[in-house]
């Protein structure tokens, strides 16, 4: 049995995608088991971008299962939109497998996911706007409409009816918006269940199967863990469980089946959307990061705030998730500063705090402790063994380790599957 799960650390965007490219190249079936369309992975292969937002990362080698697994919000419009331009691409679709439990997003979602937010005013979250909330809220309302409901006409047209009738009001009532018709609807999405059919199955026996097989599973997390619908900035948060411990719930597999967990840590922090964060640099370091960066959201092109690494947030995640290494991402972003700063602590009221605060009003008021550092000033994207990078960029790395008590396990040097050093020969 080898089963590896990936999790991002930090608000998301730390480059999971490459991650968990890289190491497809190793695993059998790469399983998505949380989060929806929100999400954006972008993986580089010989120099050419592919954009994901549903599927998962392991698309690109052929031969290998890629499954959407029960815990996603599953919006058919988007795959298929996916799946379409992947095939004019010539990459192989015929190993995607999709949840007949994961939940279906459904154009009524999307509408008051928009709309409802811009009803928080200046409280909003900042959401994307994808239905992926409001999918959930269905879900744990019990009235939300799964994949092996659409599969079924009969069924999918009753809980339509049903579930429209009742969105309707809430349109009309809330936000005086006119209906939506259950004729369009309807036609629309039985369109994609003839589609999709081919690839829905019951993943959960698949899974299990292949774990008992030997099979090298690789479990993707969406989004990160400050963005845990628990243990993130709640209420500036995803709607699902990003962390390790969500693969139990999102994908069917049992946490004692689980081998290792690798956590994606950017050299430096962003994020997206509102709420608290410590490091955040409103000025010419932030504009500087966001720009050699190209800091700007795969699905939504909007800027990202920037700041410096926070080693206390990767600390709290290696904690919530057991990561037994880290894969630090986008390292050459920071070829070009002077100096590079890291948050070792936070400081609350002249005091040092040893935990991450639930308050947001806490949190918003923290005072980060930072270390310096000298840059390198130097390319590094050619380099391929740890031994070969510059001695600074060593010691900002080994420190980041000793901070957050999580080994180095991979440096990733550039955007290509390529541009790789790997310390850890036993993720897989």
């Amino acid at each position: 049995m080898s089963t590896v799960v990936v999790t991002g650390t930090q608000w998301g965007d730390e480059g999971k995608g490459k991650i968990v490219d890289y190491l497809a190249q190793q695993a059998d079936t790469v399983v998505r088991f949380q989060g929806g369309s929100n999400a954006g992975h972008t993986v580089m292969v010989d120099g050419e971008a592919y954009k994901l937002r549903l599927m998962p990362s392991g698309i690109l080698f052929k031969g290998s299962h890629c499954i959407v697994g029960n815990g996603v919000a599953f919006d058919p419009m988007v795959m298929l939109e996916e799946m379409d331009g992947l095939a004019e691409r010539g990459v192989d679709l015929s190993g995607i497998r999709i949840s007949n439990r994961a939940q279906v997003v459904l154009p009524y979602h999307r509408l008051m996911d928009g709309i409802g937010d811009e009803a928080r005013g200046d409280n909003k979250i900042g959401t994307t706007k994808r239905g992926i909330g409001p999918c959930y809220m269905d879900r744990d309302n019990r009235i939300g409409i799964r994949v092996c409901d659409l599969m079924d006409e009969e069924e999918f047209a009753k809980r339509l009816k049903e579930n429209l009738a009742i969105k309707n009001k809430e349109l009309k009532l809330l936000y005086d918006h006119e209906p939506l018709s259950y004729d369009e609807i309807l036609k629309e999405y039985l369109g994609y269940a003839e589609r999709l059919r081919p690839y829905v199955c019951d993943t959960i026996a698949l899974l299990n199967d292949e774990i008992k097989e030997g099979r090298k599973i690789l479990f993707e997390g969406a989004q990160a863990t400050m963005l845990d619908i628990d243990y993130g900035t709640y209420p500036y948060v995803t709607a699902s469980h990003p962390i390790s411990g969500g693969v139990g719930v999102g994908a069917g597999v049992a946490p004692n089946k689980i081998d290792k967990v690798v956590g994606i840590v950017k050299a430096y922090c962003t994020r997206v959307g509102e709420g608290p964060f410590p490091t955040e640099q409103l000025n010419a370091i932030g504009e500087k990061i966001r720009e050699e960066g190209h800091e700007y959201g795969v699905v939504t092109g909007r800027p990202r705030r920037t700041g410096w690494l926070d080693a206390c947030v990767v600390r709290y995640a290696g904690l919530i998730s057991g990561i037994d290494y880290m894969a630090v991402t986008r390292l050459d972003i920071l070829d070009n500063f002077e100096e590079i700063k890291m948050c070792v602590a936070y400081k609350y009221k002249g005091e040092i705090l040893n935990e991450i605060p639930a308050s947001l009003k806490v949190l918003a008021e923290v005072e980060p402790v930072y270390e310096t550092f000298e840059g390198w000033n130097t390319d590094i994207s050619k380099v391929r063994k740890y031994e070969d990078l510059p001695e600074n960029a060593k010691k900002y790395l080994e420190r980041m380790a000793a901070v957050t008590g999580i080994k180095l396990g991979i440096v990733s040097v550039g955007p290509n599957r390529d541009e790789t050093i790997v310390l850890a020969k036993d993720i897989f």
